[in-house]
């Protein structure tokens, strides 16, 4: 592969084939596997330093405690840890996130870092009589955010669950997006306890509304025909979680045209039962992976993740593969820049370590590099530029 002067894939072949320019810096890899950077299509890399902190086995108790963990954290701490979470993606392959978060710190570190990746900032806010002050708050920071990214760093916006965001809000941030051009995302149909809330007006998320007289508002059939009745699903809607969907909720995510991002290993350690990822590919969904935050899994490893989906989904090792790299690109609306290797796409690559048995094309390749460990990943590079391990001087191959 020849990387050119400005991070892109200019050639790539046989060795003889492609040329290699005067003062090119050539890097040789035996026996290992040359892939697209990994795209981890869900993360919540200001909450690395949580990683352990938080434990309680019920999710609704989770969230209360992540809220009080987040309420006592300086933002500094949050700058900090976000530039500990994009590195660590570096280290497991991964070349291209989508974040969700609250501080703002994550797009402070991709840009300072110099990566790649989305941006969500999150909406939040339960009472409809608060609806206009938080939207007016997130139209701000997201305008001071867009003017502080870098080159490959997007801005967003999302309104975070049903049971944190009230239905004016819903509809004022999915407005402002489409009206900005604005990537949208938000989580859904994560637990049973918010399909309860919504569908039902009961459990721990509705008690806590009643408990600070915010008015619960009509029930809706599923949290997916919620956001549907609101507007909010779309082809720019990417849809985190979803795992409490049934076959009308799956058509109407089709319907829309939304993506879909699973975090099956997130899923599983707070006991919400698995994705549908069946339903999603008979429809032809967008499907992507996520790792979700340290703070539910103790790891950034998105290989992780496509192996469980592998097994849930029944997919071949290269189908699970391509959700970690086409796939989340397509979720993201990035497959013409990063996914692949193609020219005059960027140079997002990951180079995973291959027993020389394995080393050969086809499925056995494919096997070899799912079952991948951590230490196999030899070497990451965003944009060409070669960001795991570090190398002094950030010399690019080419």
């Amino acid at each position: 592969m020849l990387v050119d002067s400005h991070g892109r894939i200019a050639a790539l072949g046989v060795d003889e084939r492609v040329p290699t320019p005067p003062g090119a810096h050539d890097l040789r890899y035996p026996d290992a596997a040359l892939l697209p950077g990994f795209v981890n299509a869900h993360t919540h890399l200001e909450l690395t330093g949580l990683r352990g902190r938080v434990t309680a086995p019920d999710f609704f108790q989770w969230i209360q405690d992540i809220r009080r963990a987040k309420d006592e954290t300086p933002a500094a701490a949050y700058v900090e840890w976000a530039r500990e979470g994009v590195r660590d993606t570096w280290r497991y392959g991964t070349t291209t996130v989508a974040d969700t978060g609250t501080s703002g710190a994550v797009v402070r570190a991709l840009t300072e870092l110099g990566g790649a990746g989305v941006v969500y900032h999150e909406a939040i806010h339960p009472d409809p009589g608060r609806a206009d002050a938080t939207f007016e708050t997130v139209r701000d920071t997201v305008a001071r955010l867009r003017s502080e990214a870098g080159p490959r760093v997007t801005v967003g916006v999302s309104p975070h669950a049903p049971y944190t965001v009230s239905r004016n809000l819903y509809r004022r941030v999915a407005e402002y997006a489409r009206a900005e051009g604005l990537p949208l995302a938000g989580h859904i149909a994560e637990s049973r306890a918010e399909v309860e809330f919504v569908s039902a007006g009961q459990g721990p998320f509705a008690d806590a509304w009643r408990g600070r007289g915010i008015p619960l508002g009509p029930q809706a059939a599923s949290p997916v025909r919620l956001l549907e009745d609101l507007g909010v699903l779309g082809p720019d809607f990417l849809a985190i979680h979803a795992v409490q969907v049934d076959e009308r909720d799956a058509d109407a995510l089709a319907r829309a045209g939304s993506a879909v991002v699973t975090c099956p290993r997130s899923n599983a350690r707070h006991s919400h039962g698995a994705p549908p990822l069946e339903r999603y590919l008979k429809r032809g969904v967008r499907l992507a992976l996520g790792t979700d935050s340290v703070a539910s899994v103790d790891t950034l490893d998105l290989l992780a993740e496509a192996r469980e989906a592998r097994w849930l989904g029944g997919l071949s090792a290269e189908a699970a593969l391509r959700l970690a790299t086409l796939g989340g690109a397509a979720a993201l609306g990035r497959d013409r820049e990063i996914g692949s290797l193609e020219p005059g796409k960027w140079a997002d690559l990951v180079v995973v370590r291959l027993d020389p048995l394995a080393a050969r094309p086809g499925d056995q390749a494919a096997e070899a590099i799912l079952l991948a460990r951590p230490e196999d990943i030899l070497a990451t590079f965003v944009s060409g530029r070669q960001v795991y391990p570090a190398r002094s001087g950030g010399a690019s191959p080419a």
